[in-house]
């Protein structure tokens, strides 16, 4: 991908785009409120690998089409042909795991913008952000127990390290809806900003994030993502490398000039 394109991913219910180094995702299934198609599902992995290895893209934001959701949740409609059999919920439950792992391995910032409907699948695909930024009219559900779903642990994991146990307990057990504010309250979603005003907050805060030293960011995206783990399992010595790697970068020798030169600094990654 280059500056400025459209990245075609096989469906049209999966756009990709990139302007300015930031890439944006949207779920593009606006007539089943942004539900997660087994289409969706299929492209993700392939895409976000192309962010991931396009130099050019510092920062990735995932959105839902139009202004009514986010994503709804998976696709229920697709539920009897793919979650009925113990043989077809394995699959399911691969292609899952396969698009999780791929939205792990981007090193780059992921910002999601909610408005409407943040459901289920929807939800967890928003925790795959780095930092959530929500309209008031955003809502926050896990209808599983509505639905008589099996929760894997996975998705329990990913909800109980941002909102903590009690909570993630009352959003699983209950399966009620929570309201923006709501979801601020309990650390869901790092702010709440107008629904007029969200696209500029989260783009400023993008473009923010795309002029600061590349390098920085990815280390200290490692480190975050290495604090998640048991501390027996973390890598710390792989932190310590890009750490060092910052202090002995071109981009540090910049930073430092143009502080003393009072003008913005101009990072390129190495």
């Amino acid at each position: 991908m280059s500056d400025g394109v459209d990245h075609a991913t096989g469906t049209d219910q999966l756009l990709v785009e990139v302007e300015d180094g930031v890439g944006r995702v949207t779920f593009n299934n606006p007539t089943k409120h942004n539900a997660l198609s087994l289409a969706m599902r299929a492209a993700m992995p392939d895409a976000i690998a192309a962010l991931e290895q396009d130099p050019a893209v510092r920062v990735v934001v995932m959105t839902g089409a139009g202004t009514k959701a986010f994503m709804s949740g998976a696709d229920i409609s697709e539920f009897g042909a793919q979650r009925t059999t113990p043989e077809a919920r394995a699959e399911y439950d691969r292609s899952s795991a396969t698009v999780a792992s791929a939205w792990n391995a981007l090193g780059k910032p992921i910002i999601a913008m909610i408005r409407g409907y943040c459901m289920g699948g929807g939800l967890l695909t928003a925790l795959q952000a780095d930092i959530r930024l929500a309209s008031p009219d955003a809502r926050f559900a896990v209808p599983a127990a509505r639905l008589g779903l099996g929760y894997g642990i996975g998705g329990v994991q990913a909800l109980r390290e941002i909102v903590g146990p009690a909570a993630a307990a009352e959003i699983l057990f209950s399966a009620r809806r929570l309201d923006a504010h709501e979801a601020l309250s309990i650390g869901l979603v790092n702010r709440v900003v107008e629904a007029e005003q969200l696209e500029h907050a989260v783009m400023e805060l993008a473009h923010a994030i795309a002029a600061n030293a590349p390098l920085t960011v990815a280390a200290c995206k490692v480190a975050l993502r290495e604090l998640r783990r048991p501390p027996e399992q973390r890598d710390l010595a792989r932190v310590a490398e890009l750490v060092e790697a910052c202090f002995r970068s071109e981009d540090y020798l910049e930073g430092q000039a143009a502080f003393a030169e009072k003008r913005e600094p101009r990072f390129r990654g190495r």
